[in-house]
């Protein structure tokens, strides 16, 4: 009996995770395949044009970055992953991190508050860069122009806090429960316009589980999201 009902699960999860990537993948193709109709129709101003060219672009953007995140899941989820961890500094890398991004949030004139301590730990560094890009990606997407985000290093009791805090627009008790299931939206109009597919938080929380570590979330809509990785320092 109890194998019967964990082979009825693993089926509704399978069916589950076809059903959200077809939905994801279909969304903007639908999207590109009516824009790319609304051109050939002919009729269209300069500016209408580039619009729908703009448009095109960005759906076309979204697709690979499902592909790009699906690929990276599966890859961390394989028996045949290679996990290297090295000595990290840590306060470099989310530096080096916040540069990188320094375009997307140098748009909104976010301004960035950054108290990073020297922080060494043991860790794979091109995964844990993946977790500092998903987060302060996050963090700029959904805070407001003109809003505060702060990257904080908090050491003690043989850990790493990594701190993550904005002014943003916030996550409700609900969703709040919900953000790191893969495919899942907090807001999926929010989401859609702002490219993301619900894997982001997925994969912050499968790179953090390999470092034998934590992630958390507090949150309430118009309070702000804080979200505190804790990584063991050795």
């Amino acid at each position: 009996r109890q194998m019967t009902e964990e082979i009825s699960q693993v089926e509704k999860m399978r069916q589950e995770f076809v059903s959200n990537v077809s939905h994801e993948i279909q969304t903007p193709l639908a999207s590109i395949s009516g824009y790319i109709s609304i051109l050939r129709s002919g009729g269209l101003g300069e500016e209408e044009q580039l619009r729908c060219l703009d448009i095109i672009r960005q759906e076309s953007m979204r697709l690979s970055r499902l592909s790009e995140n699906m690929l990276r899941l599966a890859s961390i989820d394989s028996s045949h992953f290679r996990f290297h961890p090295a000595p990290i500094r840590l306060d470099r890398q989310l530096r080096r991190v916040v540069v990188t991004a320094e375009p997307q949030w140098a748009a909104k004139r976010l301004n960035l508050h950054l108290d990073l301590p020297r922080t060494e730990i043991r860790g794979d560094e091109d995964l844990l860069n993946q977790v500092w890009l998903n987060l302060l990606g996050n963090s700029i997407k959904f805070t407001p122009e003109g809003g505060d985000i702060f990257i904080e290093l908090k050491a003690g009791n043989g850990e790493i806090g990594v701190v993550f805090r904005d002014t943003g627009i916030g996550i409700g008790e609900e969703d709040l429960r919900r953000v790191f299931e893969r495919f899942y939206k907090a807001d999926k109009s929010r989401n859609r316009e702002a490219g993301g597919s619900g894997l982001g938080l997925a994969i912050v929380r499968r790179v953090v589980e390999l470092h034998r570590g934590s992630v958390g979330i507090d949150s309430a809509p118009g309070e702000g999201t804080v979200v505190t990785v804790t990584l063991p320092v050795a």
